[in-house]
């Protein structure tokens, strides 16, 4: 790229997370307004008044977990960390942003600074690996909106999904890796690899939406490299009275330990970096129940977060989309 173009900007996706402890019932409001992800009840004349009463009702549980964490999410922290870091192995004129879907920093905000920076060209990533139109739909669609509004002019392409790209595979088990050799190698062989996934209502997958599929491609592509012989495949963070995807990753954990399994390592499968699932439910809420269950060995696998093997595998995954888009 030519020092005298203007930049090119790289836009990554995510869902965001509360700033402060203050944030946690405005973040929850507009998560739960968004019927992309979240159809309740009555409509969509009620959905906001629903979302401010469930807001209020959940703000004082979930900001006890978000102090337990420190106090904010780590997600905008690492988001921008990993746009930084998959610029600089790009190109020096490729500007690293980040818009999210239910706080700072949002669509608009991102588009208008991507406007002043004089930026007409763009990709955008999205930080989900696997699509479902709760979480990537809902961001893409949203994107897309304050793009006609704020910054009409932009050019730009969208990644929606990588759940098979080779590198990411490869920095998957490379985590899982890691995670077994925290325990003891006359043991080894016999833990139980359990990857945890968000869970969606199970409406999502009966429409058509692909999320279980690459869910399962990106298990299956990561264990052939691994190439342990005992894993699950569970789905966490379910909530409300819906049919949720099962099993449930509290079912699976329960499960092993009856059976007589004692060592566990869970691996966080659709979150590309820490956040209250990770931090919270996966290393707090889990890692009791499974001491309460007779497991003796719990070790989550480290998530990706910015670790170079990760960086670099995206970049790849943009230097080769930028290509093929070059080609037309």
């Amino acid at each position: 790229m030519a020092s005298d173009q203007k930049p090119t900007g790289l836009v990554l996706l995510n869902m965001g997370g509360p700033d402060s402890l203050d944030a946690v019932e405005p973040f929850l409001y507009n998560l739960f307004s968004d019927r992309e992800l979240i159809q309740l009840p009555a409509g969509a004349l009620l959905q906001k008044p629903f979302a401010r009463l469930i807001s209020h009702f959940r703000a004082k549980k979930v900001r006890h977990n978000y102090r337990a964490i420190g106090g904010k999410s780590p997600l905008l922290e690492w988001t921008q960390r990993q746009a930084a870091g998959i610029a600089e192995r790009l190109d020096p004129e490729i500007k690293p942003y980040v818009a999210m879907r239910y706080w700072h920093t949002l669509a608009a905000e991102t588009l208008q600074q991507m406007k002043n920076d004089g930026v007409e060209r763009a990709v955008v990533l999205s930080m989900y690996p696997h699509y479902t139109g709760a979480t990537t739909g809902s961001s893409v669609n949203d994107f897309r909106r304050q793009a006609a509004m704020v910054h009409p002019d932009l050019e730009y392409s969208i990644i929606e999904q990588w759940y098979d790209w080779p590198g990411y595979l490869d920095a998957l088990a490379s985590r899982i890796r890691s995670g077994l050799e925290e325990i003891h190698e006359l043991i080894r062989d016999q833990v139980q690899i359990v990857f945890s996934a968000h869970a969606l209502p199970q409406k999502f997958i009966d429409r058509g939406d692909p999320y279980l599929d690459h869910v399962m491609t990106t298990v299956r592509g990561v264990m052939e490299r691994v190439g342990h012989p005992h894993w699950h495949v569970g789905f966490q963070s379910r909530s409300g009275p819906v049919r949720w995807m099962e099993p449930d990753t509290i079912e699976v954990m329960t499960k092993l330990a009856a059976e007589g399994h004692d060592s566990l390592l869970l691996v966080p499968i659709s979150f590309v970096s820490d956040h209250i699932e990770t931090l919270h439910e996966i290393d707090i809420e889990y890692r009791e129940l499974a001491y309460g269950c007779g497991i003796k060995h719990f070790v989550r696998a480290p998530s990706l977060n910015a670790d170079d093997d990760f960086l670099t595998a995206m970049a790849g995954l943009v230097r080769a989309h930028m290509e093929q888009r070059e080609k037309g």
